[in-house]
């Protein structure tokens, strides 16, 4: 080599989801040596992570290894490492096990849950960001319905009384909650339907509650209309303008915004997607954040007095030209791995950067069988090809033709059977909600599992088919 050869130029990815992945990609061009870290060793579709929760794919058909997916290029190293810190002065990113050097930095650690300043409610109500996090509530929502089961048979052999029907409850009507309410419904309906001897699954209560006025507030009112009537067609029953206060083994508390008093609904199974909140590695960065721990980086998404250090996806906070904050959503992630690529290549040739401007391709959100809302501009659709155009994207956007096709073949086998083929229960045989007790003496079944159920002096209204309505209870209301 030639004594007066510059050293290549080092680039460190935190985090190989989207941004990071696109970021990678992109600058293996370059004449760089790229570094990836990620505490995992795979890259997860997270639009697709409720998939997964609610038993329809496994986890393997919407992940892929992340060495795999960059095995193509020579100048990219992937470390299965955790970063701690960074020290922006001195350029390196501190991990568990040694430091790494770099000249340009990229972070897109993404976002985990946000419970408003109560943390004490993530082991009642877990959030859906992880294929962990997917495998936690499949596990519940399969098991609760066992364990009614093998609760109503051993109360049928002693009493002959039966309890009020399961309920779930699903804080937050985001796309995230929108597609788990509504799928849940199918599986109570459809999918776990002639299966039981002792309950009837058809009779399951779904509950989704939003803060806010409406279902999906990032999307148009009309649209916002049409998924509610769609979700209440399937026989989910939507509560908006109501604020959780309170969240305790088996039961959620909330209250109406306009109402002095709180409501206790009994649920074994209590599903989170109300809020994100930023990785907590922005903090460690010393530059300012807003609120919910985003960067707020500069138009180039650089961080201030850092030119070389760039924050994206989910992780940074920049407005768009009409000074709306940036969604947290792939596409962001996407375009802006993109940009800063870009950015850095322009670097490389002392060539001056550019600002980056978002392309909005649209939204879309699934809601259930046949049932989905799509926003593109002014274009609005819903329905039956608001559904189409949804598996048609996500498919696309997958990683892998494997994945491509064993998702497809397993939607298609869904659509046609209501089957789902990932129906595990793996792990714990315990469920946050049910007590243990011992049977009547005169019983001699096994110990069953008792769920709480509160009185019955206030109901939800009846649902779609009739079934006996929500148990609810009322207090005076809580303090936060």
């Amino acid at each position: 080599m030639p004594t007066n050869s510059k050293p290549t130029p080092r680039v460190v990815i935190v985090g190989a989801g989207f941004g990071g992945l696109t970021a990678a990609r992109r600058i293996a061009r370059l004449p760089v040596q790229v570094t990836v870290v990620d505490r995992r060793n795979h890259h997860t579709f997270q639009p697709l992570l409720y998939q997964v929760a609610t038993a329809g794919l496994s986890p393997g058909e919407i992940t892929a290894p992340i060495r795999w997916i960059l095995k193509g290029d020579s100048n990219i190293e992937v470390l299965l490492e955790e970063v701690v810190d960074f020290n922006l002065q001195q350029k390196k990113v501190i991990t568990k096990e040694q430091p790494l050097e770099y000249d340009f930095l990229i972070i897109a650690s993404g976002a985990t849950h946000a419970y408003f300043g109560h943390d004490e409610w993530e082991p009642m109500a877990p959030g859906l960001k992880t294929i962990e996090d997917a495998l936690e509530i499949r596990r519940r929502v399969l098991l609760a319905f066992e364990l009614a089961e093998r609760q109503e048979a051993d109360r049928r052999k002693t009493s002959g009384e039966s309890r009020p029907p399961l309920q779930f409850v699903v804080i937050g009507a985001g796309p995230t909650g929108v597609e788990l309410a509504g799928t849940l419904a199918e599986i109570a309906r459809h999918a776990m339907n002639h299966e039981f001897r002792n309950i009837d699954p058809r009779q399951t209560r779904i509950l989704l509650i939003e803060g806010g006025p409406r279902v999906l507030p990032a999307y148009s009112e009309e649209l916002s209309r049409k998924a509610e009537a769609q979700l209440r067609r399937l026989g989910v029953e939507v509560r908006t303008s109501h604020l959780v206060t309170r969240i305790e083994p088996g039961a959620v508390w909330m209250g109406n915004n306009n109402d002095n008093d709180n409501e206790k609904i009994s649920a074994p199974v209590v599903l989170w997607a109300a809020g994100v909140a930023a990785s907590p590695l922005g903090r460690k960065l010393n530059v300012p954040v807003d609120r919910a721990g985003r960067v707020l980086v500069q138009p180039d998404l650089s961080v201030p007095e850092h030119p070389e250090v760039f924050v994206i996806g989910d992780l940074a906070a920049l407005n768009d030209e009409n000074g709306k904050m940036l969604p947290g959503v792939a596409q962001v992630a996407i375009q802006q791995g993109d940009w800063v690529a870009d950015t850095i290549a322009r670097d490389l040739e002392h060539s001056p950067r550019r600002n980056f401007h978002y392309h909005d391709k649209g939204s879309l959100a699934t809601i259930g069988r046949a049932a989905a809302v799509a926003q593109f501009g002014k274009f609005e659709l819903s329905g039956y090809f608001a559904w189409l155009a949804w598996l048609f994207v996500h498919i696309f956007f997958l990683i892998g033709f494997r994945n491509r096709l064993l998702v497809m073949i397993q939607w298609a086998w869904s659509y046609l059977t209501y089957e789902r083929g990932a129906r595990l229960i793996t792990g714990s045989d315990q469920l946050p909600g049910w007590t243990q007790s011992q049977p009547p003496k005169e019983s001699s079944g096994a110990t069953g599992a008792l769920p709480v159920h509160p009185t019955d002096d206030a109901r939800l209204s009846p649902g779609k088919l009739g079934s006996a309505p929500a148990v609810i209870t009322r207090s005076p209301r809580l303090p936060l």
